[in-house]
C-alpha cells in the first residue's frame, strides 16, 4: 500500500526514475518535489503573505489580537475544511457541507431551547443528523453511483430547504441561549495569552486537525482513503471496499460539518437559519489553496489548515490597507486560479 503523501506507486517509481536521471532539468527536479510535497506551495504563499502584509501595514498586522482575529474568522472553514477535504480526496467535492452544517445548528438549538432537552442531547442529536446527512451523500455516490457534484448539489437545497422549514425561518437569540443552554455557546470563549484572545474554539479546531491528520496518515482507513481517491480500480483489485469507504468518509464529514455547527454557534452566539451560506464554497476554496488536489488521492489535511489561513491572512491584510471587500475577494478568486492551475500542472508529473 502506498503512503499518504505519494499515494500513486507508478508515481513514486517515476519520481524516483526521473530524480535519478541526471538529465532533467532544474524546472522538472522542482516539478517532482512539489508533486510529493503538496503543502510546499501552500506555505511558501502564507510566509510570502506574511512578510507582505507586515511590511505594508506594520505594527497593526503583527499585534496579537490581531493576529488571534485571523484565527477566530477561519476556524469555521477550517473545520468545514476537514470533511471538505475527506471528500475531495476520494476524488469528490461535497456543495452540501454548509448545508449540513446549518441544519444541524438549528437542530441543536430547537432541542435545547425549543424542547427544552440537556444540551448534550442537543449536540448528539445534532451528530446524529449530520451523520445521517452524511449517510444520504454517501448513499447517493456509492450505491447509486450519482457524481458527487450532482449528488451533493441536490442535497444542498434539500438540506437548505428542510432548514428554513424546521427552523420557521427564525433566530434564537443569543441571550436566550446563554439562559438556557450556555454551552452550545462554549466555544465561543476565550482564554488572553500575552495579549491574544484565544477562542476554545480554535483550540478546538487544532485538536480536530490533529486526530484528522493521524487518521489519515497513521491508520489503515487514512491508506484506503487515499487509494481510492488515487485509482478506484486499482484499490479494489487490492482487495479495498471502496464503496465502504466512500460510505465511511461521508459519514464522518457530516459528522464533522455537525461539529462545526457547534463551533458556528459559539462564533455568533446565536443559531440562525441565513448563518454559513457561503460555508461550501469556503470550504473548497480552503482544500484547493492548500494543496489537495481535486483529482483526488493528493493531498494533506494540514494543507487545508494552511489554506484557511491563507485565505484569512489575505483579507485581514487587505482590510487593514483599507482595501473595499469587493477586490479582497477578487484576490481570493485568483488565488483559487492560481491554485488549480499549478494542480494542474503538478499533475503532469505522473501523466
Amino acid at each position: 500500500m502506498s503512503s499518504p503523501q505519494n499515494p500513486s506507486p507508478s508515481g513514486n517509481r517515476l519520481a524516483g526514475d526521473q530524480l535519478s536521471n541526471e538529465t532533467f532539468s532544474l524546472v522538472q527536479r522542482i516539478q517532482l518535489y512539489l508533486h510529493n510535497h503538496p503543502t510546499a506551495v501552500p506555505c511558501l504563499v502564507l510566509i510570502l503573505a506574511v512578510a507582505f502584509f507586515s511590511t505594508l501595514v506594520g505594527d497593526r498586522f503583527f499585534h496579537p489580537f490581531n493576529l488571534s482575529l485571523v484565527l477566530q474568522q477561519v476556524t469555521i472553514i477550517g473545520v468545514i475544511g476537514i470533511a471538505q477535504t475527506l471528500i475531495i480526496l476520494t476524488a469528490g467535492i461535497d456543495l452540501s457541507v454548509g448545508a449540513i452544517m446549518v441544519l444541524t445548528s438549528v437542530v441543536m438549538g430547537r432541542f435545547a431551547i425549543d424542547f427544552g432537552l440537556p444540551a448534550p442531547v442537543a449536540l448528539f442529536a445534532g451528530l446524529l443528523v449530520g451523520a445521517l446527512a452524511g449517510l444520504i451523500n454517501g448513499l447517493l455516490v456509492a450505491k447509486i453511483k450519482l457524481p458527487p457534484f450532482i449528488a451533493t448539489l441536490g442535497t444542498w437545497n434539500i438540506f437548505f430547504a428542510l432548514n428554513l422549514w424546521y427552523s420557521n425561518s427564525q433566530t434564537i437569540r443569543s441571550q436566550v441561549i446563554d439562559q438556557q443552554a450556555p454551552l452550545l455557546q462554549w466555544l465561543g470563549n476565550t482564554v488572553e495569552v500575552f495579549g491574544a484572545r484565544i477562542a476554545y474554539s480554535s483550540l478546538f479546531m487544532f485538536v480536530l486537525f490533529i486526530v484528522f491528520w493521524y487518521a489519515l496518515n497513521w491508520t489503515a482507513w487514512g491508506r484506503h482513503v487515499y487509494a481510492t481517491g488515487d485509482d478506484p480500480d486499482a484499490a479494489r483489485l487490492a482487495g479495498i471496499r471502496t464503496k465502504r469507504i466512500l460510505l465511511s468518509v461521508y459519514i464522518t464529514a457530516g459528522v464533522v460539518c455537525a461539529l462545526a455547527a457547534w463551533v458556528l454557534i459559539g462564533r455568533i452566539g446565536s443559531v440562525s437559519p441565513q448563518a454559513g451560506y457561503t460555508a461550501n464554497l469556503d470550504s473548497i476554496t480552503a482544500v484547493v489553496i492548500g494543496g489537495t488536489s481535486l483529482f483526488g488521492g493528493r493531498g494533506s489535511i494540514f494543507g487545508t489548515l494552511i489554506g484557511a489561513l491563507i485565505v484569512g491572512i489575505f483579507r485581514n491584510g487587505l482590510a487593514l490597507m483599507g482595501v473595499d471587500v469587493l477586490w479582497q475577494e477578487f484576490t481570493v478568486g485568483v488565488l483559487i486560479i492560481v491554485a488549480v492551475s499549478i494542480d494542474q500542472w503538478l499533475r503532469r508529473v505522473s501523466s
